[in-house]
């Protein structure tokens, strides 16, 4: 990206500056007043404006047009020029958001060397500001079950749209990874995906963080969300955004403009908004924290994305991935997951979902010995120990204080359920894995108080009485 706008009111100048640039290799675009100058900037962004502060025959003076740029064009650096310099006029620029300042008669060796600076200076910033941002390339969805692609269904309705989206479920569950599927299959892909961790910020910086700062020693300092300006800014539990923060977004969303902390004027954006919770929202609008006003705004399109639990027939597609993820970020041993790991994995309670997936996928590479396919007796139990490789199963203290049938039958009901859920409701692959035939398997179900019900998209085994009493409820 090298296109400079030169904006002088002096054509010899402009034409002059125009041909040294070209001559190194840039690309350059002329203006000699305001007016054409900004039609300019609203046609194409340039990568850098070299600008003169006196302007003959123009509405708008230099100092106006770097306001204006630098209001609407945060990331443009000015180089300003002047042939009437004095120290005011240098700080005033300055101040507004100038790169740097040189008069007139200018060396043209002086003028290329602030020029090449300021757009590396401008270049590190964005990489800085995608680094920061985790931002290098989108993070996949995997799976393939009913309920993740009820959720992929969803989301795919709304990337076109500029339509604000809010993301629930449990804490792990990957709102952010369906943020970022939004960002990246909409028409702003190509411009920035900036996150708002509302619970990690403390609530007298978050201001400053949001909306960026303007003081006389340190010029301006954008915020959030200008660098968030023609693409997505994400808030991430957005239930513990500070009360006061609250109020200011909410007006933000009406107006798509704002004043930064310690400036008088206003900032325009265009801003698509993508909010997640674990929380419940109206529970905490009853609570008095949260407003309601602005969990309208915000709650427009609301997706509800599925628990690991409700995704079990994913498991193994998602250790997989982790897998040649740790493979190709850190060399961890690119290992297979045998048939036991599997069944154990789908099995196993998630309360920290795909978050809690990746990390133990991780733990087992790095604790693991050897190359050879990961076996159940490396992954942790509930109590985080792995189990004992001899051929013993240890009886939680509830089994062990039943009579024979009871526990048996407690057993049984358990071990179905979690068959069934684990294979996605699907009876017959259930019945092939416990080696029963199907009528006979709908029969021990039966007489169990085992029935399947539809949720999130997907059948689930529940308890008769259970079920009765949620659908009663």
């Amino acid at each position: 990206m090298s296109d400079i706008l030169i904006v002088d009111d002096e054509r010899d100048i402009r034409e002059l500056i125009g041909d040294i640039l070209e001559d190194e290799g840039f690309t350059t675009r002329l203006a000699g007043n305001s007016s054409d100058a900004m039609a300019e900037v609203e046609a194409e962004t340039p990568a850098l404006m070299i600008l003169d502060i006196w302007l003959k025959d123009s509405k708008m003076d230099g100092i106006d047009i770097l306001k204006a740029v630098k209001r609407d064009k945060p990331e443009v650096p000015v180089v300003i020029i002047s042939g009437h310099g004095n120290i005011e006029i240098a700080v005033a620029a300055i101040k507004q958001g100038a790169y740097d300042f040189i008069e007139k008669p200018f060396n043209i060796d002086q003028l290329l060397v602030v020029i090449r600076r300021a757009m590396e200076t401008s270049r590190l910033r964005r990489e800085n500001t995608q680094l920061k941002q985790g931002d290098s390339k989108p993070a996949e969805m995997i799976g393939d079950c009913a309920p993740f692609r009820g959720l992929t269904s969803q989301l795919d309705k709304v990337t076109k749209s500029n339509g604000r989206v809010m993301l629930t479920g449990p804490a792990g569950v990957g709102k952010e990874v369906a943020a970022r599927y939004i960002h990246a299959g909409s028409n702003r892909a190509s411009a920035p995906f900036v996150t708002v961790n509302c619970a990690g910020m403390e609530p007298e910086v978050m201001e400053a963080m949001l909306f960026g700062r303007e003081s006389s020693k340190r010029g301006v300092e954008p915020g959030l969300l200008e660098q968030a300006h023609g693409g997505v800014i994400y808030f991430d539990e957005v239930a513990d955004m500070p009360s006061g923060t609250q109020s200011k977004i909410l007006r933000v969303l009406v107006d798509q403009q704002f004043t930064r902390v310690g400036g008088a004027d206003k900032v325009r954006v265009d801003l698509r908004v993508i909010s997640s919770t674990n929380r419940d929202l109206k529970q905490e609008i009853a609570n008095g924290t949260f407003r309601e006003e602005l969990y309208h705004r915000l709650n427009v399109v609301p997706i509800a994305v599925p628990s690991l639990e409700e995704r079990r027939e994913d498991i193994p597609a998602l250790a997989r991935h982790f897998i040649e993820q740790c493979n190709q970020s850190q060399g961890l041993p690119l290992r297979e997951l045998s048939t036991d790991a599997i069944a154990l994995m789908q099995t196993m309670t998630w309360p920290g979902n795909v978050r809690q997936l990746k990390n133990l996928i991780e733990r087992v590479l790095i604790l693991g010995e050897g190359t050879g396919a990961i076996e159940a007796k490396e992954l942790p139990q509930e109590g985080g120990a792995a189990p004992e490789d001899d051929g013993r199963v240890v009886l939680s203290g509830t089994l062990a204080t039943l009579p024979l049938r009871e526990a048996r039958e407690a057993f049984e009901r358990e071990y179905l359920l979690t068959q069934i859920n684990r294979f996605g409701g699907n009876i017959s692959r259930t019945a092939s894995f416990v080696g029963m035939e199907r009528s006979a398997l709908h029969r021990k179900l039966k007489s169990l108080g085992v029935v399947t019900s539809q949720k999130a998209g997907a059948r689930v085994a529940r308890v008769e009485d259970e079920a009765a009493i949620e659908e009663a409820s």
